[in-house]
């Protein structure tokens, strides 16, 4: 009794949080649709400017769409070998659908993945290491596409001082991210000091909420090392290909959809865009929202706007990318999770089955 009732204790507060995480993601998305979007553009005129698009040029963005959902694939394969582009495929949209339903769905999303490569019979232990290290390479493209995007600005001569700083912060935080994690992989004494010292700073957080603080980040570190050593070999030229190739893919489909809308490149240039599209990414990376619906739009369009796009015509391509890139993947993820559980139903039915033909002989 004594062990329900603390266990119902620790429930309480994981339930408050995930009721404040519904209303504020409800709170949120709301007031951005219903006040702050139809104030920044006139919604007459973005339906009309959507309607007008033509079967063409929707086309052209249902490709680029579909081949954005395609892109990561590779990823995933180049990351965890054995894996197979079919399994790849169903992991990935099962997750990326209950990453833009679900608050906090991006933990939810990557505890499903792991549940669907075991049933695959992959270890878990390489599932841990190509979440890992598919994050960290994510990461350094995340934090990377802004720097490049505000050289290129700078270039033209469109960056101004602010914008320089801001590229020069980005700058410093990625060197010491990429040279942490180059001397984690050089050298196993770093590897082990440094997960000692990311160990006594997480358990200083961990106190901060009463909890108790974590133990063996160092040898964690140094396993993290040789298990990454191991998968890189002969693959991070992939998987670093594979990564850019997929964030630009995302990045095309806001292109597309903003020159097929009737944003010129006069209007905005490519680079432009590009910056807007990096840096809404990087505030975004902790989404408030289930994957930071009605943040993206209202950041994403007020940036192309002040950068120089029609208001109606921002707004409605804007819409359409999101569309394409968040709405679609929702009712394909649930459609690859049905499969995978008919796929385990059948292994489950089969498993029994066999196991009815063939009873274990009774002992003598």
């Amino acid at each position: 009794m004594a062990d329900e009732a603390l266990a119902n204790e620790h429930r309480r507060p994981a339930r408050r949080r995930q009721v404040f995480q519904i209303v504020l993601a409800v709170a949120v998305v709301t007031v951005i649709f219903v006040r702050f979007l139809p104030n920044m553009a006139d919604f007459t005129k973005v339906w009309a400017t959507i309607r007008a698009m033509t079967w063409g040029e929707i086309s052209i963005l249902a490709v680029a769409a579909i081949w954005n959902i395609l892109s990561y694939l590779p990823v995933q394969v180049a990351s965890l070998p054995g894996l197979t582009y079919l399994q790849a495929f169903l992991v990935t949209q099962a997750s990326t659908a209950i990453a833009n339903t679900v608050p906090a769905g991006g933990a939810v999303g990557v505890g499903v993945q792991f549940a669907m490569y075991r049933s695959f019979g992959i270890p878990t232990a390489k599932v841990s290491l190509s979440v890992a290290v598919s994050g960290i390479w994510n990461n350094f493209v995340k934090f990377g596409m802004p720097i490049v995007a505000l050289a290129l600005l700078a270039i033209q001569g469109k960056a101004n001082a602010k914008l320089l700083l801001s590229a020069l912060a980005g700058v410093a935080a990625l060197a010491v991210a990429i040279g942490l994690f180059a001397l984690v992989l050089a050298r196993e004494d770093a590897a082990r000091r440094i997960g000692e010292q990311l160990g006594k700073i997480w358990s200083g957080l961990r106190r901060l909420v009463r909890r108790p603080p974590v133990t063996g980040w160092g040898d964690g570190a140094v396993r993290f090392r040789t298990q990454t050593l191991d998968l890189l070999e002969g693959r991070w030229l992939r998987l670093t290909v594979f990564t850019i190739v997929s964030h630009f893919s995302l990045y095309l489909v806001l292109l597309l959809a903003l020159r097929d809308v009737g944003v010129s490149e006069d209007e905005l240039s490519w680079i432009e865009v590009l910056a807007a599209f990096a840096f809404v990414r990087l505030v975004t990376v902790v989404p408030i929202t289930p994957g930071s619906l009605g943040v993206v739009e209202l950041l994403l369009a007020a940036a192309l706007i002040r950068a120089g796009g029609d208001r109606a015509q921002v707004v409605a391509a804007v819409l359409v990318y999101r569309v394409l890139t968040y709405l679609l993947p929702i009712p394909l993820g649930a459609a690859c999770y049905l499969i995978w559980s008919r796929l385990i139903l059948r292994r489950q039915q089969a498993v029994a089955q066999n196991a009815s033909d063939h009873p274990a002989s009774s002992a003598p």
